[in-house]
């Protein structure tokens, strides 16, 4: 489980097909303190570490076919960077919210723009009256995560087939992840909130 409160951005060094998986190798400052089997969410993405050279500072991970299709990562090139967290420790501070590292899907920024020292984003994603039933929709001053950021939901909107949100973004995270290079056409990955999806469900258990 993560919090959403990424540490730092990673850097793609490789990239080897296998089969329908992709290795993707790494490098950023704290990879010399991880350990095999060690969970890491990139892009919000939850990944486990298969291999390492702590010397110099990269690891390994193996992304499957399910991920690369609900996620942006089949779309990363070498030096590309992604926002990289730890799972978060039991006895910390949840800082964000509750992210499972399960990607919904991905979205496409419709807007990019500073606004008055602050940078305002909005997002376009696949909908569908079957995916609201299961929980994957925002409400207005809900939780979302993008990219793996936690992030607070403004202007959320369903159109047809289309769902829209907008999110606000300071300075200082804009500065430490990779928001800095999202602009309008990037692919983003999304992760709505459990606790929305729970309740969904149940509410369509309860009918």
């Amino acid at each position: 489980m993560f919090s959403g409160i990424v540490e730092t951005m990673a850097r793609v060094v490789a990239i080897e097909h296998d089969h329908t998986n992709i290795h993707f190798t790494f490098t950023c400052a704290f990879a010399d303190e991880l350990g095999i089997d060690q969970s890491v969410a990139h892009n919000g993405v939850c990944l486990t570490v298969v291999r390492l050279n702590k010397a110099k500072k990269e690891y390994v991970v193996t992304v499957m076919e399910e991920s690369l299709r609900r996620s942006n990562l089949g779309l990363l090139r070498v030096g590309d960077y992604v926002n990289v967290e730890r799972s978060m420790p039991l006895n910390d501070r949840l800082d964000g919210h509750i992210v499972q590292g399960h990607v919904d899907q991905t979205a496409v920024c419709i807007d990019a723009h500073e606004t008055d020292g602050s940078w305002y984003y909005r997002f376009q994603y696949d909908s569908s009256k079957d995916m609201i039933r299961r929980g994957y929709f925002c409400v207005d001053k809900g939780s979302v995560s993008i990219n793996g950021v936690s992030l607070t939901v403004c202007e959320p909107d369903v159109e047809g087939d289309k769902g829209y949100v907008s999110v606000c973004i300071i300075p200082y995270t804009h500065e430490v992840t990779n928001f800095r290079y999202i602009q309008v056409g990037t692919v983003v990955n999304l992760e709505f909130d459990i606790i929305g999806k729970y309740l969904s469900r149940l509410a369509e258990l309860l009918k």
